[in-house]
C-alpha cells in the first residue's frame, strides 16, 4: 500500500486573518478609559451610587426650582407641622385622579402650648407640576415664581416632609441644604486634592531634607486630635463674617486638615516610580522636572488618586456636618444639613417631631453613594485585576 498523497496545510485565509487582526485591535488598542468604563458598569452597587450621586449634584444646581418653598418662608401657626401624604386617586367625592393632599387642622394644646394637629379630610390642598408659588432668583441671577412641585394655589402651603419648630418647610430647606454641604465637599477636595499632590509630590520626587520637613508637618498635622483641631480653627472665624466669608472658611478649614493622607499615597508613590526606567529615560532625554512628573508620573496611578478623590468627598461632609452640629461651623440664616441637624440637638423636637432627623438621611445617602462610586473606581481602574 502508498502512503496517502501529502495534503496541503491550512492556510488562514483573508477573513480570519482579518478577524484576528481586529480581535487584536479590539484587545490592545482600547483606550484605559473605556475599559474601566467597562468594569465600572459591571459594578451594579456602583453604577446605582452614580446614579444618585448625579441626582444630588442637580438637586444643588436646580434647589430653587425643585424646592416647594422657599427655605425662609415660615407660618408661625404651622410649628412642628406633621408630614402631608400625597394622595393619588379620591374616592370620596367620585372617582378622581389627580394629586392633592389634606390640610391639617392645629389645636394649641392650652397646658403645654405645643400645637397638636390632625387631618382635615374636608380640604383638600391640589398638588401639581410646575406651578407657580414665592419667587426666587434661580443662580441668583434669573427671576422665577416656577417650582416642580407644589400647591396648585399660590397662597395653599403644603409639608410633604414636615415643618421645623418655626414653621418652615422641611423639604425645601434639606434641598437648599444639598447645595451648600455638596459644594463645601467638592470645593474641599479640591483645594486638599491641590496641596496633597503639590506636597506629596515634591516630597517624594527630590526626597531628602525637602522630604523629612514636609514628613514632619504632616505628623505633626495628624498628631492632632481632629475636633479640638476643628475647634480651634473654627474658634479663629471672626463671628462678625457674613455667609459667603464663613462659607468659604469653613472650606478651607477642612482643605487644611483633609491634604495628609493623599500626600502621603503621593509621595510613596513618587518614591516608587522615580527609579523606574521610564522615568530614568525622560531624564537622560533632557525632559524638564515639570514634564517628567506631569507626563510620566502622573499618569501612572491618575486612576488611584480619582479613587482617591471620590472616597475623600463623604470625609469632607461629614466634617461639615460636624462642625455645623456642634455650633462650630456654618450658622443660620446659612442652610446645610448640619445647620439643619442643629434643631435635632432638642430632646422635646426629637420626640414631638421626628421629622427634624431627615437631613441626617439625607448625609447618610450621600456619603454611602460615594463610597459606593469610589469603591466601583477603584476596583474598575485596578491595574492588576
Amino acid at each position: 500500500m502508498g502512503s496517502p498523497p501529502d495534503r496541503p496545510l491550512p492556510t488562514d485565509t483573508p477573513e480570519s486573518t482579518e478577524t484576528n487582526t481586529a480581535g487584536s485591535k479590539d484587545i490592545g488598542d482600547v483606550p484605559q478609559r473605556v475599559l474601566i468604563w467597562r468594569h465600572f458598569r459591571r459594578n451594579k452597587l456602583a453604577v446605582f451610587g452614580a446614579l444618585v450621586l448625579c441626582l444630588l449634584l442637580l438637586t444643588s444646581l436646580f434647589a430653587e426650582f425643585l424646592a416647594p418653598s422657599t427655605p425662609q418662608a415660615y407660618d408661625a401657626t404651622r410649628t412642628h407641622a406633621p408630614p402631608q401624604r400625597v394622595h393619588f386617586v379620591d374616592t370620596e367625592d367620585g372617582f378622581d385622579l389627580g394629586m392633592y393632599v389634606y390640610d391639617h387642622q392645629a389645636e394649641r394644646d392650652e397646658e403645654t402650648y405645643a400645637n397638636t394637629y390632625s387631618t382635615d379630610r374636608s380640604t383638600k390642598i391640589p398638588i401639581g407640576f410646575f406651578v407657580q408659588g414665592q419667587p426666587y432668583r434661580l443662580w441668583g441671577l434669573v427671576p422665577m415664581d416656577r417650582h416642580l412641585l407644589g400647591p396648585t394655589d399660590p397662597d395653599a402651603e403644603v409639608y410633604f416632609l414636615g415643618a421645623d419648630r418655626n414653621g418652615r418647610d422641611m423639604a425645601s430647606r434639606i434641598i437648599y441644604g444639598t447645595r451648600v454641604s455638596m459644594s463645601i465637599g467638592l470645593a474641599g477636595v479640591a483645594l486638599s486634592f491641590a496641596l496633597g499632590l503639590v506636597l506629596g509630590g515634591i516630597s517624594g520626587y527630590f526626597g531628602g531634607r525637602i522630604d523629612n520637613f514636609i514628613q514632619r508637618i504632616i505628623e505633626f498635622l495628624m498628631s492632632i486630635p481632629t475636633i479640638p483641631l476643628w475647634m480651634g480653627l473654627s474658634a479663629a472665624v471672626p463671628r462678625e463674617w457674613g455667609a459667603v466669608q464663613t462659607y468659604v472658611a469653613i472650606t478651607v478649614i477642612l482643605s487644611l486638615i483633609g491634604w495628609t493622607d493623599l500626600a502621603r499615597v503621593v509621595r510613596g508613590r513618587f518614591l516608587s516610580l522615580r527609579q523606574e526606567d521610564f522615568v530614568t529615560a525622560a531624564r537622560l532625554d533632557g525632559c524638564p522636572t515639570r514634564r517628567v512628573i506631569g507626563r510620566h508620573m502622573l499618569p501612572s496611578f491618575t486612576s488611584h488618586i480619582i479613587a482617591s478623590l471620590t472616597l475623600a468627598v463623604p470625609f469632607m461632609i461629614l466634617a461639615e456636618t460636624s462642625l455645623s452640629f456642634l455650633g462650630l461651623g456654618l450658622q443660620a440664616p446659612v442652610v446645610s444639613w448640619g445647620v439643619l441637624l442643629q434643631e435635632a440637638q432638642n430632646i422635646h423636637s426629637i420626640a414631638g417631631a421626628p421629622w427634624v432627623l431627615l437631613p441626617g438621611a439625607a448625609v447618610t445617602v450621600a456619603v454611602l453613594v460615594l463610597n459606593f462610586v469610589g469603591d466601583g473606581v477603584r476596583d474598575a481602574a485596578d491595574p492588576y485585576r
